[in-house]
């Protein structure tokens, strides 16, 4: 990976490789815009990893500019304290620090900011909607000095490259669009009016910074809405702005009503902006910047030995493992902790208000979450080789644990293993991968084939066991249950063939829907089944939306409201919330109806006097990344 890993510059600014963290949200701001040695600790972690540039997120140049209460603030002098330690920190590790100047115009809600939001034109945001304030002519001025005198604090605060952010439906990207700028006078009308706001930003920090110091602007290339931003407007409007003083670009794609693009579901291509990007390169004379699900190194050395870009912005990746670098550098590939794109960063946001990972528990709880050496070294027997299992099993032996692993497959993974099979979701392997490599290294030793039983646990009689035996599929109680018709969620998964047959899954939950996905993709004429109201709930909004659109493609018919009554030789009787029954026919039928702990050993184990914990579902059935979360924690304190 010699081309991923050469010198590049920007401006009169070197990077030692041509990896960089994009600026993501932390949510480990205070609501005061205080930084905190937590906030310090996530960034030190993703400069130590090896990247040559960290972008700060995203810090609102204006009060009414912030799209939520924790994010990163610059509008005023007394937060370059609290900045400039990110900035030392990121400097320390060996990283170039910068930091991403932003201002949400539209994109935020009068709840946070108490007041109408501003926008170039009286075009509500289309997802969040409410009253806008169209900007004036003079109050256009005023945030152009507002975004430069940010900019002054961030030199000041010790960045070394400031990118603004003119991307993904903010303010900036709402003037340069004509998906939200309808203005009639010098800021609208055509793509010099629409860029003008974004030039006299470019110019005016400029004038602050000098001519030597790098400036970055990040756009959506494609925001893919009609009407909206194509690669090649965007190459005119770019040109202009290097004209006024851009250095590099970040090329993204997007907008509100697009969220997909911005952060792309494993549904998406990797590097699937990088085309984007290769248009825009061949169009300007300065470097370029790609992103977009690039998450494996030897899929950025190849963005740029191509000539696609000339740095790659791994975002997600650095928040799953942010030794992605150093150990590409070393050729430690099968020891990084890939990001599977499941968006469990994006949905931990908008539902516990802080950001979190589905593979990398320890993102945003660096401290809390060190690996500290046991005192106690204890003989540690886990039964069951899932992921909560492994885990658990790898974080105990790190810390000095003698751990051993019974799995009663053939093969380590447990669900993630049926769960792969999905054409979309086959990058969850790649966890398997971390989870086995991971016990490799600390010396946790792995039996295959083992059905354990009681008389074994007395046997080896371990200090600690740990049950991570996994949960069953719950069956509905219902007449023809055991019908040869009715299948498993993991009947199907685990192989049994299904082509062009008529299918009905009952359950319209994830596994549900991403089961009659995976089963329409394969020519199956798809009927699902729900009780509740709505289809999906647990699934990850973008994701979910994405799921939606292809079962659509498919003609998958959706039945919500609905119950099954009975299995019968010929399909399925069901009936609507009105109680009028309706006869689905049907090849097979697929129960996706949810599970249920699987206690059997628990109960008895917990009689004989060992020290005994239960993790992943057979506590209770839940997600990997709970699963994941709580054996961390679990391996840390036994």
């Amino acid at each position: 990976m010699d081309k991923l890993f050469s010198p590049v510059s920007i401006n009169n600014l070197t990077l030692k490789n041509r990896i960089v963290m994009p600026a993501l949200a932390s949510f480990l701001i205070g609501t005061d815009g205080s930084i905190s040695d937590a906030t310090v600790e996530h960034y030190r972690r993703r400069a130590a990893g090896g990247a040559a540039m960290v972008i700060m997120e995203a810090c609102a140049v204006s009060p009414e500019g912030i799209v939520s209460a924790h994010q990163a603030v610059i509008y005023d002098d007394h937060f370059i304290d609290g900045l400039a330690k990110i900035a030392r920190a990121m400097k320390a590790e060996g990283a170039i620090p910068a930091v991403q100047i932003h201002h949400g115009g539209r994109q935020t809600s009068a709840k946070i900011i108490n007041r109408k939001p501003l926008a170039p034109s009286p075009l509500p945001c289309p997802t969040i909607r409410g009253e806008v304030e169209p900007l004036s002519v003079g109050g256009i001025k005023e945030l152009v000095q507002k975004f430069s005198a940010a900019a002054h604090r961030a030199f000041l605060a010790g960045f070394e490259l400031i990118e603004i952010h003119g991307a993904h439906g903010y303010l900036v990207n709402q003037f340069l669009s004509p998906f939200s700028n309808i203005r009639e006078d010098e800021y609208g009308v055509n793509v010099v009016g629409r860029t003008r706001f974004a030039r006299e930003i470019v110019e005016a920090v400029r004038q602050r910074v000098g001519p030597e110091f790098p400036i970055s602007f990040k756009i959506s290339a494609e925001e893919y809405v009609d009407s909206g931003l194509t690669t090649e407007e965007s190459i005119e409007i770019l040109k202009i702005l290097v004209q006024a003083g851009v250095d590099v670009v970040q090329v993204s794609a997007g907008t509100d009503v697009t969220p997909e693009w911005i952060c792309q579901p494993m549904f998406m291509k990797k590097a699937c902006l990088a085309e984007s990007a290769r248009q825009i390169k061949n169009a300007l004379d300065i470097p370029v910047m790609a992103v977009g699900r690039i998450n494996d190194p030897l899929i950025a050395d190849d963005i740029i030995s191509q000539k696609k870009a000339d740095m790659v912005c791994i975002g997600r990746g650095l928040l799953a493992d942010p030794e992605m670098p150093v150990k590409a550098l070393e050729g430690r590939l099968d020891e990084i902790r890939t990001c599977i794109a499941c968006n469990t960063c994006m949905q931990s946001i908008f539902k516990r208000g802080r950001i979190e990972c589905l593979v990398n528990p320890m993102l945003g709880r660096e401290k809390e979450m060190a690996f500290i050496p046991t005192d106690n070294p204890k003989k540690v027997m886990v039964i069951g080789g899932g992921p909560g299992g492994l885990n658990v099993a790898w974080v105990a032996a790190r810390r000095g644990h003698t751990v051993h692993v019974y799995e009663k497959r053939g093969e380590l993974g447990g669900q993630l293993i049926p769960g792969s099979r999905p054409g979309h979701k086959a990058e969850l392997l790649s966890l398997i991968r971390f989870q086995k490599k991971q016990a490799e290294l600390f010396g946790v030793k792995c039996h295959l084939n083992c059905d354990v039983k009681i008389e074994d646990i007395r046997s080896i009689n371990p200090d600690v066991v740990v049950l991570a035996t996994g949960s069953l599929p719950v069956l509905p109680t219902v007449e023809g249950i055991d019908n040869e018709l009715v299948l498993t969620y993991e009947d199907v998964l685990n192989g049994h063939p299904l082509q062009r047959k008529k299918v009905v899954v009952i359950g319209g939950g994830p596994t549900g829907l991403e089961l009659a996905l995976h089963l329409a993709e394969y020519g199956c004429a798809m009927t699902v089944v729900e009780m509740l109201p709505k289809v999906g709930s647990g699934l990850e909004a973008i994701t979910k939306k994405i799921i939606l659109e292809r079962l659509t493609k498919y003609n998958v018919s959706i039945l919500t409201d609905t119950t099954l009554l009975k299995i019968d030789r010929g399909g399925v009787v069901v009936a609507d919330r009105n109680g009028q029954e309706k006869h689905i026919e049907a090849d097979k039928v697929v129960i996706a109806a949810g599970t249920r702990p699987n206690t059997a050993l628990y109960d008895k184990v917990k009689t004989l006097g060992y020290e005994v914990f239960q993790v992943g579902d057979c506590l209770k059935p839940r997600d990997a990344k709970e699963a994941i979360y709580k054996s961390a924690v679990l391996g840390r304190r036994i």
